[in-house]
């Protein structure tokens, strides 16, 4: 392990029954730094977060915590044991319990339980409602009471289970911005399960895409978004369209668009067919640009329209206008690349 490294997931391989679900899993978490899981239902990232609770064996490979390996095949440190809090999708509140009790109820027998759960709830805003029942709260507030009790007993690893999908869209953006300065004001180590890309970026300072129980990328959101490593993460991350082109040069391609500047994960060589991502930002509106696309759909978004746009030889993109560039369906926009760098992959 790293010395700057908290936990270590490596060569991993877990799953239910005997049947392996992760497969050949590498993974590494920084001392304060908050992770995400990422991926679609099914992909295998909330099976990695119960082996990591060591709710499931690992079939191969080791879970390394500060330094201490607990979970390799054969062994499996007990959960209580293992100083990992956890939140849960459904809060798992006890209901009987006022807020302050279900605050203290991982700490029962620390000698300063009161301090530590006021200055908890006082954390997590909550610091009037300590004698409220569960009951009594909103969605948020009985998200916040989760995440206190979570760390009240000075966990040195946080996961949270996809902790915010049962409420609602404006709450679940300030209630993620709120979990992550808390985190951060503590210097608690996290790692966050979601299928929603904007949460995982507003929280994560790493991001693990998921596929089919493989983990495709472990990056920061910034890099995801600008440098994925494989097709599926450049599709997955964000939103984009791939047209076909022709390699040029290392840094060149022929395409639709005319040639474009490029760089890839891989070189292609010269000649090859390669798939060009461009996402919305990519295209720049240019009433007048002779390169014109004609308009198939459009999503006013208030500042901004999203455009779906068929180039002259059938190829499909995205883009965001500004909204007084006011088009409808079956007209002609002109447009310009305003990335002179795009990715490229190997055409497939």
């Amino acid at each position: 392990m790293s010395e700057s490294h908290l936990l270590d997931l490596t060569e991993l391989a877990c799953g239910y029954e005997g049947q392996a679900v992760v497969q050949d899993l590498n993974l590494h978490l920084k001392a304060g730094d908050i992770g995400c899981l990422l991926g679609s239902s099914g992909c295998g990232k909330t099976t990695t977060l119960r082996a990591i609770a060591g709710f499931e064996p690992v079939h191969s490979g080791q879970i390394t915590l500060a330094g201490e390996v607990i979970s390799r095949p054969g062994f499996t440190l007990a959960p209580e044991k293992r100083r990992i809090g956890m939140v849960f999708q459904d809060y798992a509140l006890f209901p009987h319990l006022s807020v302050a009790e279900n605050v203290a109820f991982g700490i029962r027998k620390h000698p300063e339980q009161a301090r530590i759960t006021e200055e908890m709830l006082e954390l997590v805003n909550l610091g009037a409602l300590g004698q409220r029942m569960p009951h009594e709260l909103s969605g948020g507030q009985q998200q916040r009471v989760a995440l206190a009790r979570a760390l009240a007993p000075e966990p040195q690893l946080l996961l949270l289970d996809e902790p915010f999908s049962n409420l609602d869209g404006e709450l679940r953006r300030r209630l993620s911005q709120e979990v992550r300065e808390i985190l951060k004001s503590r210097g608690t180590s996290a790692i966050l399960v979601t299928h929603d890309q904007d949460e995982a970026f507003a929280v994560s300072d790493q991001v693990g895409v998921f596929r089919q129980g493989r983990l495709e990328q472990w990056d920061s959101p910034h890099d995801l978004y600008h440098f994925p490593l494989t097709p599926f993460v450049a599709s997955f991350i964000g939103q984009g369209y791939f047209i076909r082109g022709q390699q040029i040069d290392a840094t060149s391609v022929q395409t639709g668009l005319g040639i474009l500047g490029s760089h890839s994960p891989r070189a292609a060589a010269p000649g090859s067919a390669v798939d060009v991502l461009l996402r919305p930002d990519d295209i720049a509106y240019a009433p007048d640009s002779l390169l014109k696309a004609k308009v198939t759909r459009r999503t006013f978004q208030g500042a901004t329209t999203l455009y779906r746009l068929q180039l002259p030889d059938g190829g499909q993109l995205e883009a965001l206008f500004p909204s007084y560039a006011d088009h409808r369906e079956g007209e002609e926009v002109g447009i310009s690349v305003a990335n002179r760098h795009l990715l490229t992959f190997a055409a497939a």
